[in-house]
């Protein structure tokens, strides 16, 4: 079922998705090579206490960290560990969120380690560019499938494909509610927009082929021909005002 949220929810989520942001920034700033997973998700912990709120992603579903920490070909889903340490020239994917007053907040972005590649790079521009044309012009009384169509023409006209499994969501109370939200589709199909759904939309989109695979950590989400994935993600709230991206 689809929980459309009221001004003041949607308030709520909003004050979540600051301290989501802010957690994306500090670990963006202690991005570097030599740095392990573990320690940035320590940083993006601490941070997040100290506004008074709860790293949502730890202990969801088991899942053992406060931040997914995704290099290179790991699409979504990578654990934060002592012995994971970033290397000049790779890019990671760092997805989180907080939880304040009941309500969450969720987003990612991929960050370069040091010097990248062009082709990395574009990578990340592309899937960056692509949540924002998912979400171009959307407004109530569109459908879901209008995000996912936009999003998937405009990274597969770069060359690059969707991953299919893992899509948005909902989200308020809890962390993922109705609807899905896919990164690929059909205009005019999907639910109806309302006034007050607030989504996650996260385009993940991979340098090669769509397909995908899991670690034996039955987390670890890697493409399956082993070249970089990249992510970005934001809570968004769609009312008769229009669009309003709360993670940023």
């Amino acid at each position: 079922m689809i929980y459309l949220k009221t001004k003041r929810e949607i308030e709520l989520i909003k004050e979540a998705c600051r301290i989501t942001k802010g957690m994306l920034d500090i670990v963006e700033k202690n991005i570097k090579p030599g740095i392990s997973t573990l320690e940035l998700d320590q940083i993006a912990e601490d941070y997040c206490r100290s506004q008074g709120a709860i790293p949502n992603f730890k202990n969801y579903g088991g899942f053992p960290g406060s931040i997914c920490a995704s290099i290179d070909d790991v699409v979504v889903h990578g654990i934060p560990r002592a012995d994971i340490i970033l290397k000049e020239g790779q890019i990671i994917s760092i997805d989180c969120g907080a939880m304040i007053r009941g309500y969450n907040g969720d987003a990612a972005r991929t960050f370069a380690v040091g010097k990248i590649s062009e082709e990395k790079q574009k990578l990340i521009d592309v899937t960056k560019q692509s949540f924002f044309e998912g979400i171009n012009g959307l407004k109530v009384g569109d459908r879901i499938g209008d995000i996912g169509e936009r999003v998937q023409k405009y990274a597969e006209s770069f060359g690059y494909s969707v991953v299919r499994e893992m899509v948005g969501h909902g989200i308020g109370k809890h962390l993922h509610e109705d609807p899905q939200v896919p990164n690929y589709g059909h205009k005019g199909f999907g639910p109806k927009i309302e006034n007050g759904l607030v989504i996650a939309v996260e385009p993940m989109i991979n340098m090669g082929r769509k397909e995908i695979t899991i670690d034996d950590d039955e987390w670890t989400t890697r493409t399956a021909d082993g070249k970089p994935s990249a992510h970005y993600e934001n809570t968004i709230a769609i009312t008769d005002d229009g669009v309003e991206i709360l993670t940023l």
